[in-house]
């Protein structure tokens, strides 16, 4: 995997940052000591400002012919999607587009783009945007590859033979879909979200242009900044963590809580931007090695059934759910030291202590974003808790939570959050 050396942010292992990503100088160590980034993922990741102009020689590469891109309307009204095409053609490649993806990507939308994936035959996917289309394509993959519905990949490891190469060029810095195995699609007639998962549904490459998030207006910014920060604390805690998980989220918790409030006072921060974008996919390798908590696992419901972004539900919960979880002194001591590395608690201070401190500075991002810390805001009432908490539970992220969180435990939960 490879950066840009001129016009890369600083690295997490920087001076600046908190510890350090690995042991980079050892012969044996999968660490590029130029480069934040494994060697032994399966997905090479390019950073870099203006690093889009390359997309037609790295299509070239993997082999490609033709070319299925995927985006979505926004991310062709602002630019991006039209270079992208103008970028393939040019390097003699055949492109069609498919842009009808919607926010949160159903089983329709998927549908859609196989008809137009079943005429062109393409032998390479690329998607330009957030999540959405990311996932999108991933799931446009699966039926094309491998036919069937997109039920029959609920889960991990469904795949009946490799899918094809897919480039993913994030507009966002949030999902960390452009480095995750797993798509969520939504099913068009049961609104259950899929969690749709195989080893070669990863990316092939991750290209990182800060440039491209510019466009993104102050609440998209916002939300998917507290996506990003979502990941990568709830990803340090789950109960399959582990040591390369842990190295993730560490550097991305300390990028990103540093650099969104910057991006939110200067969009034009291209730095900032860039560090987003990299705390972003370092949470996206987190999840694919840790997964996600109770945070998540209630945004889902709040976002169907309240009409919450997803970043905005994730943000709202997340100091609660810290909380919750600060009782287990394990995870309390994993709290402390995301939050005494970007100085929310003095070194000396308890780990109770500090874990509190991280759950006021979540609750702090929030307000600074201008956004509304209550669930109250958005209309929930005392009689729809139970029936939100009964949906929380039994979405799969809530087995991965360090405690358990029975219904009841959710409810607490959403409570909480109601009367900030």
């Amino acid at each position: 995997m490879e950066s840009d050396p001129t016009s890369r942010p600083n690295s997490p292992r920087d001076s600046h940052s908190p510890g350090h990503l690995g042991s980079p100088n050892t012969s044996d160590s999968p660490w590029d000591s130029n480069s934040p980034w494994r060697s032994d993922e399966k997905t090479r990741v390019i950073e870099g400002a203006g690093r889009l102009d390359e997309l037609g020689s790295l299509a070239r590469d993997l082999g490609a012919t033709r070319v299925l891109l995927v985006s979505d309307p926004g991310v062709m009204a602002a630019g991006h999607g039209t270079r992208a095409l103008e970028l393939l053609r040019a390097a003699g490649l055949e492109v069609e587009l498919f842009m009808e993806v919607a926010e949160n990507p159903t089983t329709d939308d998927v549908a859609r783009g196989l008809a137009v994936a079943q005429r062109l035959r393409p032998d390479l996917f690329v998607a330009v945007g957030g999540g959405s289309p990311i996932d999108a394509a991933k799931g446009i993959n699966f039926l094309h590859t491998c036919g069937g519905a997109m039920q029959d990949y609920w889960g991990h490891d469904k795949a009946t033979r490799p899918l094809l190469p897919l480039i993913a060029v994030p507009t966002t810095a949030g999902t960390g879909s452009e480095v995750q195995s797993f798509a969520l699609i939504g099913d068009a007639v049961t609104h259950r979200k899929m969690a749709c998962g195989d080893p070669s549904a990863a990316p092939r490459i991750a290209l990182l242009d800060a440039e491209l998030t510019r466009t993104m207006p102050p609440f998209v910014t916002a939300c998917t900044g507290l996506d990003t920060l979502g990941h990568a604390v709830e990803s340090a805690v789950t109960r399959v963590r582990n040591q390369r998980s842990a190295e993730y989220t560490r550097a991305a918790f300390a990028l990103a809580f540093r650099a969104l409030p910057i991006v939110l006072r200067t969009p034009n921060d291209l730095a900032a931007r860039a560090h987003m974008l990299r705390a972003a996919a370092l949470a996206g390798f987190a999840i694919e090695h840790s997964m996600l908590g109770a945070a998540h696992a209630l945004a889902n419901p709040l976002t169907a059934r309240l009409g919450l972004p997803h970043g905005q539900a994730v943000g709202t919960m997340l100091p609660h759910v810290v909380r919750f979880n600060a009782e287990d002194p394990e995870v309390c001591a994993i709290y402390a030291t995301l939050a005494r590395d970007v100085g929310l608690a003095p070194q000396t201070t308890t780990d109770t202590a500090a874990a509190a401190a991280l759950s006021d500075g979540l609750a702090a991002v929030l307000s600074s974003a201008n956004l509304p810390t209550s669930l109250s805001a958005f209309g929930l009432t005392p009689d729809r808790v139970a029936a939100l908490a009964d949906e929380a539970a039994q979405q799969w992220t809530a087995g991965f939570n360090p405690r358990p969180v029975s219904a009841s435990a959710l409810i607490d939960l959403l409570r909480a959050a109601s009367s900030v």
